[in-house]
């Protein structure tokens, strides 16, 4: 069974991809043009930086799912996570999962981050 990595896309991006018809999020799935495969995506943020409060959960620079969220007692709104008296400016998107191609690999020339890797892996799809 191959190995799977979940990877963080931004709304933006995604937004990008589908006016350019590259690749759309319907029913919970990522859709790339023309490859006959779809990624099972779940709707999150990318939390950046505190903006009041203390970070007393460790969550800057996590990515949080909305179930995740919810668990903490966090509501999203917009580009913002409140979490009790603490705000938090956030990325909205979603985590997607994608087969690790990396497995196989080397090391030799890897991406270094999350982004990198989703980028490399999609711009791969679609050409």
């Amino acid at each position: 069974m191959p190995s799977v990595m979940r990877l963080f896309l931004p709304q933006t991006q995604l937004e990008e991809w589908a006016l350019e018809d590259k690749a759309d999020v319907r029913d919970g799935v990522l859709m790339v043009t023309g490859e006959d495969g779809v990624y099972p995506v779940t709707p999150a943020v990318h939390i950046l930086q505190l903006v009041t409060g203390e970070d007393t959960n460790g969550l800057v620079t996590k990515v949080k799912t909305e179930e995740q969220l919810k668990t903490l007692g966090a509501e999203q709104m917009a580009d913002s996570v409140l979490l009790g008296d603490t705000a938090y400016e956030v990325v909205p998107g979603y985590v997607a999962e994608v087969p690790d191609a990396s497995s196989d690999d080397s090391g030799e020339g890897k991406p270094d981050s999350e982004t990198d890797l989703l980028a490399a892996f999609l711009l791969n799809k679609m050409g």
